[in-house]
């Protein structure tokens, strides 16, 4: 007993002795462990975050679906749009020129458009005309018939 009395005592000894080192080590450690814990932490964040992100994604992926789904409904919305409003464009063209209630007041108000379409027939008829001429003319020439001499005959006329 006096022996196991004896032995503690020089165990404190050693153990007071060593105490600075331990507390050193024990420090190291400490810092080590709360380091440890606070990357543990962080990890556990990013995991926690990586795992939000991760069940967000189907959620993100429908939307962007849909959006691309409404977005070509849209696309061919205006293309119809687009084309009715073509058709209604011809439509509205081809009524004006057939039935322009102006066309027809613009006619009686105005005399000079209508000499102007009274001189526009008569130059077309001439053009006919001169085109007939030549025809004979052409078709004269080829039986022989002398010419000169019915230029001068018409000429003397008038």
């Amino acid at each position: 007993m006096a022996l196991d009395f004896l032995s503690s005592l020089f165990k404190k000894k050693k153990d007071e002795s060593s105490t600075p080192e331990e507390e050193h080590i024990d420090l190291e450690e400490l810092e080590e462990s709360v380091e440890n814990r606070e990357e543990n932490e962080q990890l556990n964040q990013l995991m926690e975050r990586v795992n939000e992100i991760e069940n967000d994604l189907p959620r993100i992926k429908i939307g962007i679906d849909t959006l691309k789904k409404q977005m070509q409904e849209l696309r061919d919305e205006i293309d119809r749009l687009d084309k009715t409003i073509k058709d209604v464009m011809m439509l509205y063209e081809v009524i004006s020129q057939e039935i322009n209630p102006f066309k027809e007041q613009m006619s009686q108000e105005n005399p000079l458009s209508s000499e102007i379409q009274d001189i526009r027939k008569e130059i077309e008829d001439l053009k006919l005309e001169i085109a007939q001429i030549k025809n004979d003319i052409k078709v004269l020439a080829g039986y022989g018939v002398d010419l000169d001499s019915i230029i001068y005959e018409v000429l003397a006329e008038v």
